[in-house]
């Protein structure tokens, strides 16, 4: 799947394709976090593992309000402990299959939102 590239000095993703993301500078493998400023591979593998301590070394490399998580082909869920652990941190999240994750991501990049993308 291709996307249009909104800005040359953001993170907007290109293409996503076999698990591979391509952002305007960068090429990623999925599992990956991609914010305005800073993309990373990570060893975020699972929906579930995820808490405040595996986020906050990736939300505090850039101001994000917003974390759009993608799950694959499917969506899944956090549960409501994980929702309010993160809300505790001033993130509010959604969870969506990864094509539709990139698709937001790159929608709200361009509406200029704080935003961040982790795709598992």
């Amino acid at each position: 799947m291709e996307f249009n590239q909104q800005d040359n000095h953001q993170n907007s993703i290109i293409s996503i394709e076999n698990d591979v993301i391509q952002l305007s500078n960068v090429q990623l493998t999925t599992p990956c976090f991609i914010s305005k400023n800073f993309s990373t591979s990570t060893d975020l593998h699972q929906l579930h593992k995820l808490n405040k301590l595996s986020l906050f070394p990736l939300s505090s490399q850039d101001d994000i309000d917003l974390l759009i998580i993608g799950t694959g082909v499917l969506p899944t869920f956090l549960s409501g402990q994980q929702q309010v652990e993160f809300q505790h941190m001033g993130i509010n999240t959604e969870c969506m299959n990864s094509d539709s994750a990139c698709r937001s991501f790159n929608l709200l990049l361009s509406d200029a939102r704080n935003i961040g993308l982790l795709l598992l």
